[in-house]
């Protein structure tokens, strides 16, 4: 066997042991406020009254090669919560809702992830409200990665579920406040 033929053969299975042992390791990407939107909407008597929380951090690791191995976290103040109007927010923030002053946060952490398509996954969490902690599902989908401003890669991600407010101990204004809260997610992130 010529040398040459020797050569190209141990090239080929170095390559080819490193596409089996040498896959790269998941990214991180730190989520952009600036960019990014936690909403809600919630019945109120017969129509739909919205909201946001405008004060939030989060990152992800995502692996595209194993997404069960992906991870998500966020931390909303709650105190940021806004429905445009200052009355029913300072109301939000009492104890007949969040109770602010003793729970100053909102919690959200994965436990897994499920691919249901190339860009759709299950995200299964713990989500923690007023130190209840409750398990849903956001029903996230991937809308693309690519280059952003200066340089960075960016990721876009919308998520959606449904709580149920009394799960948490928000129980107030029965009959009043639907229990029923739709809850939409829009991260663009940044890889560190």
């Amino acid at each position: 066997m010529k040398v040459s033929t020797v050569r190209g053969l141990i090239l080929s299975l170095a390559i080819a042991g490193l596409a089996v042992t040498g896959r790269a390791a998941p990214d991180t990407w730190k989520i952009d406020p600036a960019h990014s939107s936690i909403g809600f909407t919630v019945r109120h008597f017969v129509s739909k009254v919205p909201g946001i929380f405008s004060k939030f951090e989060g990152s992800l690791t995502f692996d595209p090669a194993n997404p069960s191995a992906s991870k998500a976290e966020a931390v909303i103040q709650t105190a940021s919560v806004n429905t445009n109007q200052e009355k029913r927010d300072a109301h939000l923030n009492n104890e007949d809702f969040f109770l602010t002053s003793k729970f100053p946060t909102i919690t959200f952490k994965s436990k897994s992830w499920t691919k249901i398509s190339e860009d759709t996954f299950n995200v299964v969490g713990d989500l923690t409200i007023k130190d209840v902690t409750k398990q849903v599902t956001l029903e996230t989908k991937l809308l693309g990665i690519g280059p952003g401003s200066g340089g960075k890669t960016l990721s876009g991600w919308e998520a959606k579920t449904k709580v149920d407010r009394r799960d948490f101990g928000l129980t107030y204004g029965p009959g009043v406040v639907g229990n029923e809260v739709e809850i939409t997610i829009n991260v663009e992130a940044v890889k560190q």
